[in-house]
């Protein structure tokens, strides 16, 4: 789920930066240190999408580094249990499947996995129907419900299934 919040940050600039492009030097550094990143309690910062306000800086002694307080919108990701999301499948192998959501990596065990499905091995490893209309493999995309998360600092883990209502394959690269 996506989530538009506020944050406050305590950036360092060196001072070489200090000058009439000071804000934009400061916003453009709290971009590339902020978007991308993952943290435990608010998830994947997406994107930056505004500055609220810049304090008042503080120089450091014996540095020169002034430290400003910065408090920013953004936009974040964080996986919830019971919410439906579409992942590619990064790696199929006997224990189950890893599929990737924008950041977020989630494993699907086999007894995730409807009955009808078993694994097949070979050069590309893959689950397939006994009929052989439905295949999983690497680059197919899934509808899965996420049953669990576990949250680290840097890091969301999260643990999926498709034996569900409406949940499964949505396209298969060997199709296409």
């Amino acid at each position: 789920m996506f989530f538009h919040i506020v944050l406050e940050r305590n950036m360092q600039l060196h001072p070489r930066y200090f000058g009439r492009n000071l804000r934009d030097n400061l916003v453009s550094k709290l971009m590339k240190d902020v978007e991308g990143t993952c943290s435990g309690r608010h998830g994947f910062v997406v994107a930056v999408t505004g500055i609220e306000n810049i304090g008042k800086g503080l120089i450091r002694d014996g540095t020169g580094f002034v430290t400003f307080p910065v408090k920013y919108q953004c936009v974040v990701f964080r996986p919830f249990k019971g919410e439906i999301l579409e992942a590619v499948v990064t790696m199929v192998n006997k224990m189950g499947f890893f599929a990737e959501a924008g950041p977020v990596q989630i494993f699907v065990s086999n007894h995730l996995i409807p009955d009808d499905m078993e694994f097949q091995s070979g050069d590309m490893p893959n689950y397939t129907t006994s009929d052989g209309s439905v295949k999983i493999q690497k680059d197919s995309e899934v509808r899965l419900k996420i049953i669990g998360t576990r949250v680290d600092a840097t890091e969301i883990f999260c643990i999926g299934t498709i034996k569900d209502d409406f949940l499964g394959v949505i396209n298969d690269p060997a199709t296409a």
